[in-house]
């Protein structure tokens, strides 16, 4: 008697076979994306298992289906060989994804990858048509050639982008987050590369796309490479009135007081030029990163200009002006700025309130002070009674952590310090240390304090100047407690330190203020 149909078919190995194979699909698209090491494991388990079936029902796979079996046995074998073709080609693709996860090569080596799995899928593909269906692969091949080139010449310039996109990823001359600059003055970093072009994100936050065949025609400077330190060159033209080294080593000066460039490699201070108008000197540098140019180069401008000023240097008329040769200053007879107590007052920004009456008292009251290089000025919580306002050298900020003190900041010519001791009776937040010879202008208390008795008033434009001067730098410690550095606090601390009477009139009225305010 023959057996039931349906009792040979749910006992055929083959059932079995694809019901594993259906079961990998599932699974395969319940575990989530980003677990991929978990599918990929779950992946290997099931084409593993599948491949023992196949080999344990004699079936191989890579061999074209034999036409002697039933039709129902033939589609379990042909759907059997199909699932694990799929689930070979998805192995392949788990690995790549893996790959190029734990070798930290993100969305730059997209299109790399893409061009894998593709070239996986188009393999799986003619592999079913080959050995699944039984399809003359080769023929097929052969007969799409004509198809192939009426294609190509359609997407020439789309095919160009792409096998240009392939030529730049494997030869990396950058990477995803590079800074680049192409010879056609375009610049800005890599935020994606993609099938067609390559974006870049300028200074002025734009994405600009460019086309990866027009982007691999043009030379590029990658400024990222081989490491985020950007170098920088200024030129400063100076009028020959001093002798070159003189000049040079007051550039080294400036530079060396820079708190923007780093300071290895050290800057170099180099002679471009020299005749009858002008001493021209480039300054080179780098940044740690190009964000840091504009601010940098903004930053030793300013410094060779104090510097310059303070040493009595000055800048030189531009090489297209017309000028006479008599005209120009010399070593014998230029008129060399000089640098007064009341130049550098009108430059802080404390005094901006004074009156120039005011100013001028001021600086009548100033005194000099000298400093040998390593000298301290000031220690890190030391009140200074005074102002102080650097009028040469460079003065090194340090904090005092255990014995290995960390620099912090430097301060140039016009630079001043001390400003929260004569008004606020606060100490300094950080060690100060002559790097060199230093000239400071000092103006003490007892000057400074008939100023806010005869205009109390003045006393608030202080606060709000100091107050958002100190919020720069961080808080700092009035009598052991933390300190908000906000403007009534500091009016307090004044009035503490001046004991003036006019002041207690300021600040009861801010206090009124405050309480009016908080009322609802």
């Amino acid at each position: 008697m023959d057996s039931d149909p349906v009792t040979s078919w749910w006992n055929a190995p083959h059932l079995y076979m694809v019901l594993v194979g259906l079961a990998g699909i599932v699974v395969w698209h319940v575990i989530p994306r980003r677990l991929s090491t978990t599918r990929l494991i779950v992946q290997i388990a099931f084409f593993l298992t599948m491949s023992v079936l196949l080999l344990d029902g004699a079936v191989l796979p890579y061999e074209p289906t034999r036409g002697t079996e039933t039709t129902a046995s033939a589609i379990l074998v042909g759907s059997a060989k199909l699932l694990w073709w799929v689930h070979l080609a998805w192995a392949l693709i788990g690995f790549v994804r893996i790959y190029l996860v734990f070798e930290r090569k993100p969305r730059e080596a997209r299109l790399l990858q893409d061009l894998v799995v593709g070239a996986v899928y188009v393999g799986m593909l003619l592999s079913i048509l080959a050995f699944v269906f039984g399809a003359p692969v080769g023929t097929l091949i052969a007969t799409s050639g004509v198809f192939a080139i009426v294609l190509g010449l359609a997407l020439q310039n789309t095919l160009s982008d792409v096998f240009s996109g392939i030529a730049l990823n494997l030869g990396r001359p950058y990477v995803l987050g590079d800074w680049i600059v192409l010879s056609d003055g375009t610049e800005g970093r890599v935020v994606e590369t993609n099938w067609r072009s390559t974006h870049l994100l300028t200074l002025a936050h734009n994405v600009v796309a460019l086309p990866n065949s027009f982007l691999a025609k043009l030379g590029l400077t990658n400024v990222s490479s081989p490491e985020e330190s950007h170098g920088l060159s200024v030129t400063i033209r100076l009028a020959p009135t001093k002798m070159p080294a003189i000049v040079a080593d007051v550039m080294n000066a400036a530079l060396q007081s820079s708190n923007t460039i780093l300071r290895d490699p050290p800057p170099v201070v180099a002679i471009k030029a020299l005749d009858a108008t002008a001493i021209e000197v480039n300054l080179f540098f780098r940044v740690a990163n190009v964000g840091q140019r504009i601010p940098a180069k903004n930053e030793i401008f300013d410094l060779a200009y104090r510097h310059s000023k303070s040493a009595g240097l000055r800048l030189a008329t531009p090489p297209s002006s017309a000028i006479l040769m008599n005209d120009l200053p010399s070593e014998e007879t230029a008129n060399l700025p000089e640098v007064t107590p009341i130049k550098l007052i009108n430059a802080i920004p404390i005094f901006s309130a004074l009156t120039d009456d005011e100013k001028e008292a001021l600086a009548a009251t100033v005194t000099v002070r000298t400093y040998r290089k390593g000298d301290i000025i000031a220690r890190q919580g030391e009140m200074l009674p005074s102002l102080m306002i650097v009028r040469a050298g460079i003065i090194v900020r340090e904090h005092d952590d255990d014995a290995h003190p960390q620099e912090v900041g430097r301060l140039a010519p016009g630079d001043f310090f001390g400003e929260t001791g004569l008004l606020a009776g606060i100490g300094e937040t950080s060690t100060l240390r002559a790097m060199n010879h230093v000239v400071v202008y000092e103006i003490d208390q007892q000057s400074f304090a008939p100023l806010l008795l005869d205009r109390p008033e003045m006393a608030e434009d202080l606060a709000a100047v100091l107050s958002a001067r100190m919020s720069s730098f961080g808080a700092s410690d009035i009598a052991g407690q933390r300190h908000t550095s906000s403007k009534l606090a500091l009016l307090k601390a004044m009035d503490s330190v001046f004991h003036a009477v006019p002041f207690r009139r300021v600040l009861s009225a801010n206090g009124q203020d405050a309480q009016e305010r908080k009322r609802p």
